[in-house]
This record gives structure tokens, sequence and C-alpha cells, in this order.
């Protein structure tokens, strides 16, 4: 199986303290190096991006406009689809292809790499997958595959 290569528009979820901008929550803090450069780049490569972020109320409404204000709407702001209604039976999961977040294993890799990861040198959308084998729901020989990772079986 190659890594995950479509030229198609995606949906990406990004998340906005300590990404967009360093966390200094609940101010904002200072934008991160290049965040609203890449932001608008993909935007414009015809993504839609969708702010995912703990911010609420005032929080949340301040975030969006420093995000206007710097030239970034958002396709959705904590939710999938603009007109997605929330209530209790709402999921919080959202139905991105990609995550941009500065929780991730390993942290948050930087602007620069976000845009080289999903666009290399500028072009189509080449999201490979590091580990392929991670995106199967079920290991085609689970009992090996426990056993390799716990010693059991």
């Amino acid at each position: 199986m190659q890594g995950f290569v479509n030229d198609n528009s995606k949906i990406i979820s990004v998340d906005f303290d300590g990404t967009i901008v360093e966390h200094k929550y609940p101010a904002i803090g200072k934008e991160m190096l290049f965040a609203f450069a890449t932001l608008k780049a993909l935007q414009q490569k015809g993504h839609k991006l969708i702010l995912w972020t703990i911010r609420t109320g005032a929080l949340l409404d301040e975030a969006v406009d420093y995000c206007k204000q710097n030239g970034v709407e958002f396709y959705a702001v904590n939710k999938n689809y603009p007109e997605e209604q929330l209530d209790e039976k709402t999921s919080r999961k959202l139905n991105a292809d990609i995550f941009i977040d500065d929780r991730n294993v390993g942290g948050f890799i930087g602007w620069s790499e976000v845009w080289n990861t999903l666009h290399p040198e500028g072009g189509e959308f080449a999201h490979q997958l590091k580990n392929e084998l991670a995106h199967h729901n079920f290991a085609k020989n689970e009992g090996s595959m426990f056993k390799k990772l716990f010693g059991k079986k």
C-alpha cells in the first residue's frame, strides 16, 4: 500500500493556542512563525479549514476575530460544517482528513514543515503517511501483533 496521495481538497482541522499562536491561554499569544501565510496558502489550494479549539464564548470570538484580522476565515468553527447544530447528542469528534495541533505526538512540527508535508514544492496535495500500517482498523494477524507488542497472546 502506498502513502495516501490525493490532489483533491481536504478538510483540515487546526488548533488555535500553541498552533496558530503561541500558547498564552486565555490571552492570545503572538502568531506562530508562518501560521497565517500557510493557512492562506492551504485555502488557496482549495482546502477547507476548521478551527478546532477548546475556546468557547467570548474567548472563541476573540480567536475567530484575530484570525479574520490576519486574513483567515474558517469554513467552520468547532463543528464539522457551518450549519451543524450542536447539542448534547453531537459528537465532539471532527470529521477531518488532517489535524494540525500542538498536542500531536512529538509536538507541533511548525508551519513550514506542515506546508512541506502537505504540498511538497508547493505542488498538489501529497500527504505521505509515516506508518501506513497504523491506518488499518485491524491487524491481519491480531494474535501475533499483540504478542509482538506485549509479549503475550
